[in-house]
């Protein structure tokens, strides 16, 4: 029997032919804004010490935040939330085993999973005992730290990092763990190599018929120059074409770029796509400094008018955005009819 389309799905499609939906911002960003240090990343005086063990310090590893300091995720979940956010993605980009090899931490992977879901979904049920609106867990899934399409080596292109068994496998621990701990939709996002969010397609694919049940999928690249393509060479419309057997609630762009920058491209992918669209761009480019600038103002006059152009269905923001980003782009795009999907 093939899984049923879910619940949270019938929910979104409805929403999303009523208005423009609303994606949190960053994460990231909001992690330095704590200041946190070693000792809080392992979680000592936090009452939420790490039960796994690692001999790499951890100070960065942001998902592990997660386990060690889960009051304030779940407060970041909850700002973006009261934003104005309908959808609020877990803190778990880089909870592969994959990704958190850099840390020794592939043993907490499951953990991570589970409760990034658990935690977004307190703070939306906090928020929605609030104002009522409905809102929906979306499960982050990263690109991980690997390519499965370049070699990392200049001398033997044909060496590979990573296969694509490798990430199937991850990203099944990942997916799986994501819809244990309640998860609404899978996000597989900032996608430069197809081949992984081939993989991750995949190991959502056979998630959902071993539960019997298709959660909806968003799918979103990025365009990481000014060539219009992605770092493995497809251009917008590639991408999409190479990722449309999924049948995604969304395919679109994030990160890498700022919104003026992205605009021709999601345009392109509107042109394309019989899907809905989303578009969450960074907060401009990076200062020297490697911090964002562009104020919420200013990103959400642009995300306004992705809008008014009709190329979206579904706005937010990346890198260097916050809940006041996400705030002024939920008012720029208010009353503006989403993109017509035919």
């Amino acid at each position: 029997m093939p899984a049923i389309p879910s619940p949270s799905r019938k929910a979104l499609e409805k929403l999303a032919r009523e208005r423009i939906l609303i994606l949190d911002g960053a994460m990231g960003t909001q992690i330095q804004g704590l200041g946190l240090g070693e000792d809080d990343f392992v979680g000592h005086g936090s009452g939420h010490a790490c039960r796994h063990h690692s001999d790499h310090p951890q100070k960065g590893n942001n998902d592990l935040l997660i386990l060690t300091q889960p009051e304030a995720i779940e407060e970041i979940h909850f700002k973006y939330a009261m934003a104005g956010a309908d959808i609020v993605e877990t803190n778990t980009f880089s909870a592969t085993t994959i990704a958190q090899a850099d840390y020794g931490m592939e043993s907490a992977v499951h953990d991570l999973n589970v409760e990034g879901a658990r935690i977004v979904r307190r703070a939306l049920d906090r928020a929605t005992a609030i104002d009522g609106k409905p809102r929906f867990v979306a499960g982050a899934v990263g690109p991980t730290n690997r390519t499965a399409s370049i070699s990392p080596d200049v001398n033997n292109p044909g060496f590979r990092a990573v296969t694509f068994e490798d990430l199937r496998k991850a990203y099944s621990q990942q997916v799986n763990g994501l819809i244990e701990g309640g998860a609404d939709v899978i996000l597989i996002e900032t996608i430069f190599d197809t081949l992984n969010a081939k993989a991750a397609i995949f190991a959502c694919m056979e998630a959902f018929e071993r539960t019997g049940i298709a959660l909806p999928m968003m799918i979103s690249g990025t365009i990481t120059d000014a060539s219009g393509r992605t770092l493995t060479g497809q251009t917008p419309t590639a991408f999409w074409h190479s990722v449309k057997h999924s049948r995604p609630f969304t395919i679109g762009l994030n990160c890498a770029l700022g919104a003026e920058a992205m605009r021709p491209h999601m345009a392109e992918i509107a042109s394309v796509a019989d899907t809905f669209t989303c578009a969450y761009p960074n907060a401009g480019l990076p200062n020297a400094f490697g911090q964002y600038d562009e104020g919420p103002e200013d990103t959400a006059k642009q995300v306004g008018e992705f809008a008014r152009e009709g190329i979206v269905n579904v706005v937010g923001g990346c890198c260097g955005t916050t809940p006041d980003h996400i705030r002024a782009i939920a008012a720029a795009v208010a009353g503006v009819p989403p993109r017509v999907v035919h």
